[in-house]
C-alpha cells in the first residue's frame, strides 16, 4: 500500500493552492510536508519550513500537527484551512480511512485540529478542495472509491454528500487486484471531476455539482490508458486544452486532448519516463506536474530515483524528453513546484530528505540549489503564503 499512494503537487492541487498562496511583503512562504507516521519512520505528522525564494533560504518550523499518516495535503482557497488524508485501512473500528481538517496560524505555521471524519473507504490517498471552498473531494485507494465531503463555514468537515464505489475488470489481477482510485482532479469551472483509477486503467469523468456536492457519471464516462499501465496522478495544462496522466506501473505518461465543454479526453501519446532501454526492479512513477506557463512537464521515478523533464509542444500537446535528473535521494514520491515557478522540491521518501532544485526557465532543466532538508518519510509538499507581522 505505502508504495502506491499519492502526494503534492499534482497540477490540479497546485492550481487550487495558487488561489490561497499569497506572499507577504517579505515574499515568504510556508512549506507544509505530509509524512508517513509508521513506527519505523519516527515521524509524528505534518512538518513545516519557512521558504524565502529570493535567496532560496529555508528556516525550520518543526512539527506543526500530530496526525496519523497525513500522506496528502490540500489548502482551502481562502488560505485559512489545511486538509490531510489519514491513510489508514481502519478508522473507529470500520474498514475506512479518515480525513482531518486544520485551522492554519499564518504567523506561526502551527495547525489546530478542527475535526476528523471517515473518508468513506480504506486507504485515502489524495484530496482537494473545490473552487467554491464548500466541498472536499477524496480518493480512497484501498477500496477503490471517491467521495465528496461538505465543508462547514468554520472550515471543519461535514457529512459526505456523494460516494461512488468504482467497479470493473482489471488487466493484471496480481498487480492491480481491483479498483484503486488514486487521484481526484478538478478543471476550472467546477463542472467536472476526473478520477484516475490504478486498478481499472481508467480516468473516470464525473459531472460535479458544487452547490449540491454531487457527482454523476459523465458522457462519455471514462477514458482508457493502455492495459496494465496503472494510472496514478493527473495534471492539466494551464490552457486546459491538454491533460496528462502518469501511469505508475508502466512508468509512462499519457497525453490527452481535453474538451473543457464536454469533459472528455482523447488520447494523443504515451511516452516513457525512464531512460531508453533501462530496466530494473520495483520501478514505478509517483508524481506529475506542469509548470505555470505550460511549457514543461515533470514526473518522478521511484526505483530509478529521478525526475523526468519533458518539453510540451504548444500546438499538439505532445511531449519530448528533455532530461532525467537524479533526485539525490531514494524513492522520490511527491514533488512540488514552488509558487514562484523557480524551484522544485523533491521528497525522497525512503531516504528521509527533501532536495531543492532550481528550474531553468528557458529549458526546464533542474539544477540542485544546495538545500537538503531532513524530514522523516516525506510524501507530500504544499505551499501557502506566510505572515510575519
Amino acid at each position: 500500500m505505502r508504495t502506491l499512494v499519492a502526494a503534492l503537487v499534482a497540477s490540479a492541487l497546485l492550481m487550487h493552492g495558487a488561489q490561497s498562496v499569497k506572499k507577504n511583503a517579505a515574499g515568504e512562504y510556508t512549506v507544509y510536508i505530509g509524512t508517513y507516521t509508521e513506527p519505523r519512520t519516527g515521524s509524528k505528522g505534518i512538518y513545516a519550513y519557512r521558504f524565502h525564494p529570493a535567496d532560496s533560504r529555508l528556516t525550520p518550523v518543526g512539527l506543526v500537527a500530530e496526525t496519523a499518516n497525513p500522506s496528502f495535503l490540500a489548502i482551502h482557497p481562502n488560505g485559512q484551512y489545511l486538509y490531510a488524508v489519514n491513510e489508514l485501512d481502519t478508522y473507529r473500528g470500520k474498514a475506512t480511512g479518515a480525513v482531518s481538517a486544520f485551522r492554519i496560524d499564518l504567523r506561526t505555521a502551527k495547525l489546530t485540529l478542527l475535526n476528523t471524519v471517515s473518508s468513506g473507504g480504506g486507504g485515502p490517498c489524495h484530496l482537494l478542495v473545490d473552487e467554491s471552498g464548500k466541498n472536499l473531494l477524496v480518493a480512497n485507494y484501498g477500496t477503490g472509491s471517491v467521495a465528496c465531503l461538505r465543508l462547514r463555514e468554520d472550515g471543519s468537515l461535514g457529512d459526505a454528500s456523494a460516494f461512488i464505489q468504482h467497479q470493473g475488470e482489471v488487466f493484471d489481477k496480481k498487480r492491480q487486484g481491483g479498483p484503486h482510485a488514486h487521484s481526484v482532479n478538478l478543471p476550472r469551472g467546477n463542472r467536472f471531476m476526473l478520477a484516475t483509477d490504478l486498478g481499472l486503467d481508467e480516468v473516470l469523468v464525473y459531472r460535479f455539482d458544487a452547490a449540491a456536492g454531487t457527482l454523476a457519471p459523465n458522457q462519455p464516462p471514462i477514458a482508457k490508458v493502455e492495459p496494465g499501465s496503472g494510472p496514478r496522478h493527473f495534471a492539466f495544462h494551464p490552457s486546459e486544452k491538454y491533460a496528462y496522466v502518469l501511469n505508475e506501473i508502466k512508468s509512462t505518461v499519457t497525453a490527452f486532448r481535453y474538451d473543457a465543454a464536454k469533459g472528455s479526453l482523447e488520447s494523443l501519446q504515451t511516452i516513457s519516463t525512464l531512460p531508453k532501454n533501462f530496466s530494473g526492479k520495483d520501478l514505478t512513477t509517483a508524481e506529475i506536474a506542469v509548470d505555470q506557463r505550460g511549457r514543461f512537464l515533470y514526473a518522478s521515478n521511484r526505483g530509478h530515483d529521478s525526475i523526468a523533464v519533458f518539453a510540451i509542444d504548444q500546438t499538439s500537446g505532445k511531449l519530448t524528453l528533455v532530461e532525467i535528473t537524479p533526485t539525490q535521494g531514494k524513492t522520490p514520491r511527491n514533488f512540488a513546484i514552488d509558487p514562484t515557478g523557480a524551484y522544485l522540491f523533491a521528497a525522497n521518501e525512503d531516504s528521509g530528505t527533501i532536495v531543492v532544485f532550481r528550474i531553468d526557465q528557458a529549458t526546464g532543466r533542474l539544477t540542485p540549489a544546495g538545500q537538503k532538508l531532513v524530514v522523516p518519510a516525506p510524501v507530500c509538499i504544499t505551499f501557502i503564503g506566510a505572515r510575519t507581522d
